[in-house]
């Protein structure tokens, strides 16, 4: 599976693009604040064509971007109790944040939703630009989060542990960390739950690929994590 993460300009928010080979189809995996420039290289570089936009969860900083990487005919995933949140993200945000990504982006923060909008429901598989894509609904950092679970691998992972599947955590499980619950929609007994019956499932031999910071594996989390001990 070829895939290629780098980070957003604002928020250290991970975009990925996940593919099963140069020159085919892809997948967008949370399009966050000023990726455009990145993500138009990394689509020529491998010749790559978005078929879909996956979102983990409708926060500004993973869905920025949806919009202009949603062409015609491309749609954007998302869990249908975060589907609200793609009505006005910007509107949600702090007068003080709108004002310091207009000063650091330059112009007025508008925004426009997808035209294409598709709810994914928990336990889905989804088949999009030939991967098999399961969605685990995970609740806790907003109502509507979720990861996504793949069979595979990406190319040329290196690790010392063996690993065979990958899940993209989103903000639910971070490298040590789990995504926050204070901010609107947001629920702490929720994110126990989630934690306990979504994420610790997970077989050790899994790849994590959060949705900020670095990537991490499943066996790692389970035994060094804080907030997953005692579930």
């Amino acid at each position: 599976m070829l895939t290629v993460a780098f980070p957003a300009a604002a928020f250290g928010t991970n975009c990925y693009v996940l593919a099963t080979e140069p020159g085919s189809e892809c997948l967008v995996v949370d399009p966050g604040i000023g990726v455009l420039d990145t993500l138009r290289d990394v689509l020529a570089e491998h010749r790559l064509r978005p078929a879909a936009v996956l979102l983990t969860h409708g926060h500004i900083d993973h869905v920025f971007s949806v919009t202009p990487v949603c062409r015609p005919g491309t749609a954007a995933y998302i869990h249908g109790d975060d589907r609200y949140r793609l009505a006005d993200p910007v509107s949600t945000l702090e007068p003080a944040l709108v004002a310091m990504l207009e000063q650091q982006f330059g112009g007025r923060t508008t925004w426009s939703e997808p035209d294409d909008v598709v709810e994914i429901t928990d336990r889905e598989r989804l088949t999009l630009a030939g991967l098999d894509v399961d969605v685990l609904h995970a609740p806790g950092h907003t109502e509507g989060s979720v990861m996504f679970a793949l069979p595979g691998l990406p190319d040329g992972v290196a690790t010392d542990v063996p690993l065979e599947s990958t899940v993209l955590s989103g903000d639910v499980l971070f490298a040590g960390s789990i995504g926050r619950t204070d901010l609107p929609g947001g629920d702490h007994p929720a994110m126990l739950r989630s934690l306990r019956d979504v994420v610790l499932p997970l077989p050790d031999t899994t790849l994590v690929l959060p949705g900020h910071g670095p990537a991490t594996a499943m066996g790692r989390e389970r035994a060094t994590n804080p907030y997953l001990q005692g579930l």
